[in-house]
């Protein structure tokens, strides 16, 4: 009998004191087998202690490394990790997330078995406090989020086109390539566009399940969904192909917002527009935080008719904002889009 691949872990963290008890003790518990295993913790400068609490366990666990980050972002974090894994399965593993017991064995089984090259999970967001719960809820909901389906589908294994913390084919990053370290957010974007135009299959596996503590405040999800936008638009100039229609929902709806108002200033009917706009957008925001309070909770429904608006207007701001930032990259966006998918 062959024996088991060697599964590199990769977790791209920095300053995670708050989280790293749980995310990497969640991957020393795993059920394959310790000697079939590497974890590489690559940080990006932590100053918070996390560095500390990683070489305490690497004492029980020699298996444990610790790896430099000096750029500090995720893109260059697993461009390190993956020069310095010697697995023939890899798997990322964020510092906010708890993965189950068994998620690298049943991810090593997937990929031998059903002719993948990636794969991963529905995760289950959720939040330590009131209002950090509300935001998971939000992140979980249709209405929040789109159809991200990782977020969103739960009962049945699809092929997608992204996952969270996917567990890859060492042959299929080496034929990918670096993931792009100009993309300081979504970077998995755009390295999963990669594969799919190449061929490759991504499976969603309601078998493999993850826990992911959402941000806790209103600021920090604010900030972390206008990255989301604004980085987004660098994605789609490399590829255009990438997009799907409800990526372009959100700024559609605030450059109309702001449009209406702006043009309301001299002409009437645009007022009239602008609050059609909000009327409508406040009942469909209304209608979807009560069928979440009736599911989770009525206690939710005012956090979530916040948080609603804050997931889109922030995600949308930051896309017009990065049509303005990267405005001058749009002839290659062009060039782009005349060639073949490869």
């Amino acid at each position: 009998m062959d024996p088991l691949p060697l599964v590199s872990v990769i977790m791209p963290i920095r300053n995670e004191m708050a989280f790293i008890e749980r995310s990497l003790g969640a991957v020393l518990r795993q059920d394959y087998p310790a000697e079939r295993m590497e974890v590489l913790i690559v940080d990006g400068l932590s100053e918070d202690g996390t560095r500390e609490y990683v070489h305490a366990q690497q004492a029980t666990f020699p298996s444990l490394y610790l790896l430099d980050n000096p750029d500090r972002i995720a893109p260059t974090a697993l461009n390190i990790g993956i020069r310095n894994a010697k697995g023939d399965v890899i798997v990322r593993v964020d510092g906010h997330c708890e993965i189950s017991p068994d998620y690298i064995r049943r991810s090593v089984e997937h990929l031998l078995a059903d002719g993948i090259d990636a794969v991963g999970g529905p995760i289950e967001t959720i939040g330590e406090t009131e209002e950090a719960q509300a935001i998971a809820l939000a992140m979980s909901s249709w209405f929040g989020v789109g159809g991200s389906a990782f977020r969103t589908i739960k009962d049945r294994p699809m092929l997608v086109e992204t996952v969270a913390f996917p567990a890859y084919r060492r042959q299929t990053l080496l034929r990918l390539g670096p993931f792009d370290e100009e993309l300081v957010r979504n970077q998995d974007d755009e390295y999963n566009y990669r594969l799919l135009a190449q061929g490759g299959k991504i499976l969603l596996s309601p078998d493999i399940t993850s826990r992911y503590y959402s941000r806790s405040n209103l600021r920090s999800l604010w900030r972390q969904y206008y990255q989301y936008g604004y980085w987004k638009v660098r994605v789609m100039q490399k590829h255009p192909r990438q997009m799907r229609w409800r990526q372009f929902v959100p700024p559609a709806f605030v450059a109309s917002l702001i449009g209406t108002s702006v043009l309301g200033i001299i002409f009437r009917p645009f007022r009239f527009l602008f609050v059609v706009l909000v009327s409508l957008y406040s009942v469909a925001d209304l209608l979807a935080s009560m069928s979440t309070g009736r599911e989770k909770g009525m206690r939710y429904v005012p956090r979530l008719m916040i948080i609603h608006p804050i997931l889109h207007l922030s995600y949308g701001l930051g896309f017009l904002a990065g049509l303005v930032g990267f405005f001058d990259q749009f002839d290659q966006t062009a060039l782009n889009l005349k060639q073949p998918v490869s």
